[in-house]
């Protein structure tokens, strides 16, 4: 997208040895106690008496009843800290929680979230994005921009924005192809929203930012990309980036990460699925008995869809964070100008069961040790084309194919031109790269191991627009 519990030790208790008149003083107790364990970890207190005469009789002590506390264990929890807080939200809250709850705290939590604290993309991570399998998916998207730029009447001042830059490598491809464009990048004010702050000094480091000082020591510090002169910020949410500029928003695989509520069809009708905890203190899923509030937008999603539709589907996947989301974009788009690139993998059409977990590029099961691995789920755009058409002055294109839209911006010209200027290694990672972004299935050309073989992820991926009417349709979704 935050908590533990504390074990009191047993009071001292203060009995007298039936068997003795006299007995060991308090600080030879204490002297002997660091040599011998006392049985069931009791730390017995014992007082000197003045004598007395022998007892007349011989008094019993009946000790069956004595409390007995488990000796404390310094060895380490097997739980890591988000799974005790996880557990610790269901004991307190008294029930399970939704899919989304689950899915927002492995993710990001601040504390113990998945992309909190370490860098999660490229090859060494546990998964790998399309601007990190090659430059010329920034650099096409840097086209794209321009070309809405052009349509926007090329103002002087324009909101860059990016929604979870990961590394920061598709902006900082977009900026150093576009850096030959000086009208352009002089006036993108750019805004990274991002709540890593790990990911933030990698985005940092990318876009090869310093920090201005102003001439006023007192004065806001402000930073600048030096692949354009630019001016770059960072903000937690999109709520927090500027208004009052027109807006250009690109959101590649940010849709993908944000919670969804699962809703499975039941004897009784549509129920949503919960985390709990069993008695072996593992994870289940398990089906809310009663209504939930996400079941509004269960209802609004069943509304857009066909009958048909929902017929054929035991499962649905509804993302309310998607939909505000979504809303929020477009208002600002209504009101500023500009408008938004959202790409993803996903359907056109009602998301079913598609909530993933990956570690280490390998799929996982989704409630194994959260927090350490990457949990995503197919975006519903058929969902994001409605919430968008609500808002009036904005008008919403596609999706098509991550492969048309690549191509018809002319992607195909660009690998050609690379591979005029390379070497036999560069042409390789070239022809491989651009296989992943337009390609479909295994690469026809791959003569490597068969495991190792590049996957196409254009047809997989789908790329919509948004944006405001006055702009008329943006390329390339005439």
């Amino acid at each position: 997208m935050l908590r533990r519990a504390l074990l009191k030790a047993a009071p001292t208790r203060r009995l007298f040895s039936p068997s003795s008149s006299s007995s060991l003083s308090v600080t030879s107790l204490r002297q002997s106690s660091s040599s011998s364990q006392i049985p069931n970890s009791h730390f017995v207190e014992h007082v000197e008496d003045p004598p007395q005469p022998p007892p007349s009789a011989t008094i019993s002590v009946d000790r069956s009843n004595l409390y007995h506390p488990p000796e404390h264990s310094h060895e380490p929890s097997a739980d890591s800290e988000l799974v005790k807080h996880l557990k610790n939200i269901i004991k307190f809250r008294g029930g399970p929680i939704t899919v989304a709850e689950y899915m927002e705290e492995v993710l990001t939590n601040p504390k113990a979230g998945f992309y909190i604290n370490r860098d999660v993309f490229g090859a060494e991570g546990d998964f790998i994005t399309s601007p990190e399998v090659s430059q010329m998916f920034g650099e096409m998207i840097g086209v794209w921009a321009m070309c809405l730029w052009e349509q926007m009447g090329r103002p002087s001042r324009v909101n860059l924005v990016e929604l979870g830059p990961g590394r920061g490598t598709l902006m900082a491809d977009l900026l150093r192809g576009a850096s030959k464009f000086k009208s352009f990048v002089d006036s993108l004010q750019i805004h990274l929203v991002e709540c890593s702050p790990a990911l933030q000094k990698l985005q940092y480091q990318k876009l090869k930012c310093m920090t201005d000082e102003g001439a006023d020591g007192n004065a806001d510090k402000r930073c600048i990309s030096r692949l354009a002169g630019s001016a770059v910020s960072w903000h937690a949410t999109l709520e927090q980036v500027p208004t009052g500029s027109p807006t250009i928003i690109i959101g590649h695989e940010f849709y993908d990460a944000l919670p969804v509520h699962q809703f499975q069809k039941a004897s009784r009708g549509w129920c949503e699925k919960m985390v709990d905890v069993t008695e072996n203190s593992s994870f289940r899923f398990v089906l809310s008995p009663q209504p939930t509030p996400a079941l509004l937008y269960l209802m609004k999603r069943c509304k857009w869809a066909k009958s048909e539709e929902i017929a054929n589907v035991n499962q649905i996947e509804v993302c309310p964070k998607a939909i505000d989301l979504t809303q929020e974009i477009a208002n600002r788009i209504g009101v500023d100008g500009g408008g938004a690139l959202i790409i993803d993998y996903g359907l056109n059409g009602i998301v079913s069961d598609s909530l993933q977990a990956i570690r280490k590029h390998k799929f996982v099961d989704i409630l194994d040790n959260p927090g350490t691995a990457d949990l995503s789920a197919y975006v519903d755009f058929d969902a994001i084309r409605h919430s968008a058409e609500e808002i009036p002055d904005v008008s919403v294109h596609g999706p098509m194919t991550q492969s048309q839209f690549l191509g018809s911006l002319g992607i195909n010209f660009r690998v050609e031109t690379l591979l005029e200027n390379c070497n036999e290694e560069q042409a390789e990672s070239l022809r491989t790269g651009y296989w992943r972004l337009v390609g479909e299935g295994e690469a026809p050309f791959w003569e490597g191991p068969e495991e190792q073989a590049p996957i196409g992820m254009g047809t997989r991926y789908l790329a919509m627009a948004i944006v405001n009417k006055k702009q008329g349709i943006p390329v390339p979704f005439m």
